[in-house]
């Protein structure tokens, strides 16, 4: 009599492993910039900007100035968000420093992981049984992506406005988002950090009225609520320390990786400084929305996200390398839904990986400290993420230059060379 084959486990059973599995995956993957930048990093340097958020709840329970109050020494910062952006910090308010940092980073890991799983659903349906553990090896090298992890180790917000874009956009829409309007989490994004607002231009020049309508309503009614309890605060971000460019730190410093951030290092200086930094960034964002604009009319959101928001870095005066945690959303948008069959996707998307898991501006200021080597690769190093913003671009444009049932030409916007051959 020979004995049954034990049954397979239930299938809920099943999910719950693989669940678990996918999630000490990422754990493991965390693990190393978390043990770096929480345990063996310079207490002086600890988690400084989510000491600064901190420091905006704890100024809004004790009645000081938000504004003029700054964080302990050596650092000395400012709160430099709008009067909206302090309220989503109360809460850290209640909670013992200490503790704030770890906590911010396991959200951070979280939230770059939701990212993951909206913007890469495409491909990692494709894993069936397995997408737990898909999920968990996609998302542990976007970790190691420099700009995620200069947001775990100053403790940015970045991976949430990022995360709220993808909610608002994806398709299919999240539950979560489902019941708001579209451009409502992206209005919410623009209240606590004004460069969402870039999608406002995106929506204008795609004529999706209602969506840049509902944007604007959304941050003008956080902003509004501000202003009604916060009356002096409000009035000092908007009519002072907003246009107070101090209060961002050196803009010509090499963790600044916007157009203007590069030109203040290496163009001229003064009116044609500005001059040039107009038109660079004129032709940028020409390009860019266009090319977003194709993506929207060929039906694929997760690409029309990541050209906006990249567009966002390169011409925003400010753009500091955290702010490129776009990158996440650009390598999914490359790998779209079957890498395997199109194999320049998977090269372009493993390009831009590689590209921005290598630290680049930082050995771009080791080398410059060696005044007796030629300064030319440094100054290259040191701006290399401006040149990785363009080159996300004309990756995104290359992977979708010949993509079937593209209605390109319903929107007036054809490729380069399109263009080139229509002019001539």
């Amino acid at each position: 009599m020979t004995t049954p084959r034990a049954s397979r486990p239930p299938a809920p059973r099943r999910r719950w492993v693989s669940w678990t599995l996918a999630a000490l995956v990422i754990a493991l993957a965390a693990s190393p910039v978390a043990l770096r930048y929480l345990v063996f990093w310079p207490l002086d340097q600890w988690q400084v900007d989510v000491d600064v958020y901190r420091d905006a709840g704890v100024s809004i329970l004790t009645g000081r100035p938000i504004y003029s109050a700054m964080t302990e020494a050596p650092q000395l910062l400012p709160f430099t968000y709008p009067p909206f952006a302090a309220f989503l910090a109360l809460p850290l308010a209640f909670i013992p420093f200490g503790v704030v940092g770890w906590l911010w980073t396991a959200l951070q890991v979280v939230a770059t992981t939701a990212i993951v799983w909206y913007a890469g659903r495409r491909v990692l349906v494709t894993a069936g049984d397995r997408l737990p553990l898909a999920l968990a090896l996609l998302t542990a090298p976007m970790l190691w992506l420099h700009p995620v992890d200069d947001g775990i180790r100053f403790g940015q917000v970045n991976a949430f406005l990022v995360l709220a874009c993808v909610m608002d956009l994806v398709e299919p829409r999240p539950r979560l988002a489902r019941w708001l309007p579209r451009g409502a989490l992206i209005g919410l994004a623009m209240a606590v950090k004004l460069t969402p607002g870039v999608f406002v231009v995106h929506f204008l020049v795609t004529r999706r009225w209602p969506e840049a309508a509902t944007t604007v309503a959304s941050a003008a009614v956080a902003t509004l609520l501000a202003a009604v309890i916060l009356p002096g605060t409000s009035w000092e971000f908007w009519t002072s320390a907003l246009r107070d460019p101090t209060r961002l730190g050196p803009n010509a410093g090499t963790a600044n990786q916007s157009i203007r951030g590069f030109l203040l290092r290496l163009g001229p200086e003064g009116l044609p400084g500005t001059v040039l930094w107009l038109v660079v960034v004129a032709v940028v964002a020409w390009f860019g929305f266009r090319l977003a604009a194709r993506m929207y009319r060929a039906g694929d959101p997760v690409a029309e996200l990541a050209v906006v928001g990249i567009v966002a870095c390169l011409v925003s005066p400010v753009s500091w390398v955290h702010h490129y945690h776009w990158v996440v959303v650009v390598v999914l948008a490359l790998l779209g839904a079957r890498p395997w069959q199109e194999r320049h996707r998977l090269w372009a998307a493993l390009a831009v990986t590689v590209f921005f898991t290598l630290r680049l501006p930082w050995w771009g200021i080791d080398w410059l400290a060696h005044r007796d080597w030629p300064e030319w690769p440094g100054r290259v190093l040191q701006n290399a993420d401006v040149a990785g913003g363009v080159l996300c671009l004309v990756l995104l444009w290359w992977v979708a230059r010949e993509r079937p049932g593209s209605r390109a030409d319903e929107a007036g916007v054809g490729t380069p060379a399109e263009e080139a051959t229509a002019g001539a």
